[in-house]
């Protein structure tokens, strides 16, 4: 039977690498993101270079009257999910709370917490009603620890964890897996979004030691999903050897 998944957030990073990982051994997808034009590259290349059926539907993870429909159309697509991974994530801002920007919470709670939920809302019955699925939830070491300036985005990953616990919890019982991917710095256009495309200063993020990169964390990803049936990988924290904590990067030591 031909394996199926549903990935938020793909048109770039994260996404993007979870894509290619999952068409190169087979499966067929569904990418979702708000830059339409982008969405369509992504899923006409994937497709021409590994000859799986891949699908975009760009809709704002946010809007849950979107997120509804774009679910009504997947089950025109797809018959059943195999992988659901929720990558679709943000940081805004790096400030101390008493001078943050609310828009920025908003937009941070809507995408990485709302939005998380809402897609798991419309995917998670119909994997009860097939009866097997595996949730990954792409969350943050922030979700973990704390640091400086960190605090709206640090709370987003820290629900993050928490739902990754409670569904784990929820649906054993249902023959669904639920895995939580928790990594630390990786260059992707994290940083250029959490900066407002201020690309100077988001290069400067990653200088002087070797980060992760989205392919670090797709791989992961395909070893967390490819696990024998029985076998369920609760939690992973994946971290560049120069980082030991959040908010804490050794650099200029050859790391």
């Amino acid at each position: 039977m031909t394996k199926n998944a549903i990935i938020t957030g793909a048109t770039a990073g994260i996404g993007r690498a979870c894509a290619n990982i999952l068409a190169e051994n087979g499966y067929d997808l569904i990418l979702t993101g708000r830059r339409a034009e982008r969405l369509e590259e992504t899923c006409n290349e994937i497709s021409a270079q590994y000859g799986v059926m891949v699908h975009g539907l760009s809709f704002d993870i946010r809007d849950r009257s979107q997120v509804e429909q774009a679910a009504v159309d997947m089950k025109g697509l797809f018959d059943h999910v195999d992988v659901l991974v929720n990558n679709a994530g943000l940081a805004a801002g790096l400030d101390q709370l008493r001078n943050g920007d609310p828009d920025d919470w908003d937009q941070m709670i809507d995408t990485n917490v709302k939005g998380l939920l809402y897609i798991s809302r419309q995917i998670i019955p119909w994997m009860i009603e097939t009866g097997s699925g595996h949730i990954v939830n792409i969350g943050s070491i922030a979700g973990k620890e704390v640091y400086p300036n960190g605090n709206v985005y640090c709370g987003t990953k820290h629900m993050v964890d928490a739902l990754n616990k409670a569904m784990r919890r929820e649906l054993a019982e249902f023959n669904i897996r639920v895995s939580g991917i928790h990594p630390g710095a990786v260059e992707t256009e994290f940083s250029i979004v959490r900066f407002k495309g201020d690309t100077e200063k988001a290069g400067h993020v990653y200088d002087g030691f070797e980060n992760l990169v989205a392919e670090d964390i797709a791989d992961a990803m395909w070893y967390v999903v490819s696990r024998p049936p029985h076998v369920n990988i609760n939690d992973l924290i994946i971290m560049p050897k120069a980082q030991p904590a959040a908010g804490v990067v050794h650099k200029g030591k050859g790391l």
